[in-house]
């Protein structure tokens, strides 16, 4: 159970880290380009895009929204099973 544990929140940080760098490669022009970026999204995109759906859904959405809100919403929903996880921990 211990491992399991352990496994999930590597997985949970990776994740963290592949959004992270998402948000940072977005704000590069032409880097969509990339075979490296392109599998950053693939493997982001199944995260991000119900949370895009939500949001466009939501009071908060609309066509005029400049600024994408969806990978601050994905941290914090991985910020709180990393804090499910470790209190598994015990």
């Amino acid at each position: 159970m211990y491992y399991a544990l352990k496994t999930l929140e590597l997985f949970l940080y990776a994740l963290e880290i592949l959004i992270l760098i998402r948000v940072l490669v977005s704000w590069i022009p032409r880097a969509y380009d990339n075979p490296f970026v392109q599998f950053i999204v693939q493997i982001t995109d199944p995260i991000l895009n119900p949370i895009k759906k939500l949001i466009e859904k939501s009071i908060f959405g609309g066509k005029g929204n400049v600024v994408d809100f969806s990978p601050l919403v994905a941290f914090l929903i991985i910020s709180a099973l990393q804090r499910f996880v470790m209190s598994l921990n015990i």
